[in-house]
């Protein structure tokens, strides 16, 4: 493995061999949870995670464990986000629309699996810093926007796949009509309790759609607007 080095600013990020070390002994983690999509095992193998973490946290990137980001939000457990992609089906060449974008890292793992990513992130300081790090990392298939993520992304629609990494109530009807029929949207949806429930609803034509529960999770909540600088 040749050692990758990128500069941020003042930091100067490099991944090493003993990264790799790592980022293997926790893909076998999570493989040993119950992930079976190699495609997805093989994507967060190869993406160093570490990158993704604000400074100072670098050392814990690899523990299957959330970090806060700043702003109130986190980048999601490995294991999180090797579930919802695996929910997702990902297939090379399919338009994907995620919404909340945090840190980047599942944009990243989604446009290593060749996908053509849309990310949409309501912080524009999130926003800035992912999307100079997905830049610098060379992941020319995703383009990052600074929007709501409730309006989705409607002039680039339809989607084949729709990735909302965020607690929600309840889907806009807004964003269910910018997937293609038969596409998939992956999402953790608050019930009744209060307990987020991750979801993955198919559309099965014009007006209908299949629901399947995928067990309780726990994610920062999604809120409406744009918060800028």
């Amino acid at each position: 493995m040749e050692e990758k080095i990128i500069k941020l600013g003042n930091r100067v990020l490099k991944d090493k061999l003993e990264n790799q070390g790592m980022r293997n002994k926790l893909i076998k983690e999570i493989e040993n949870k119950g992930i079976k999509d190699q495609n997805v095992l093989k994507a967060m193998s190869a993406i160093p995670r570490h990158f993704f973490l604000p400074a100072g946290l670098e050392h814990f990137a690899y523990l299957d464990k959330p970090f806060d980001i700043g702003e109130g939000q986190t980048i999601s457990q490995p294991y999180t986000v090797a579930f919802q992609t695996e929910l997702l089906e990902v297939k090379p060449k399919i338009k994907i629309l995620e919404i909340g974008t945090g840190s980047g890292y599942q944009a990243a793992v989604l446009s290593h699996m060749g996908a053509e990513v849309f990310t949409v992130e309501r912080i524009e300081k999130l926003y800035l810093k992912a999307k100079e790090l997905l830049t610098a990392l060379g992941y020319n298939n995703v383009r990052c926007f600074l929007g709501d993520g409730y309006e989705g992304l409607e002039q680039y629609s339809p989607f084949d796949r729709i990735l909302i990494t965020a607690a929600i109530d309840e889907i806009p009807e807004k964003i269910k009509r910018q997937l293609v029929i038969g596409g998939i949207l992956v999402a953790p949806i608050n019930n009744q309790s209060g307990i987020q429930i991750m979801h993955k609803i198919i559309r099965i034509d014009e007006n209908n759609f299949n629901v399947e529960y995928h067990g309780s999770f726990s994610f920062v909540p999604m809120l409406p607007g744009i918060k800028k600088e």
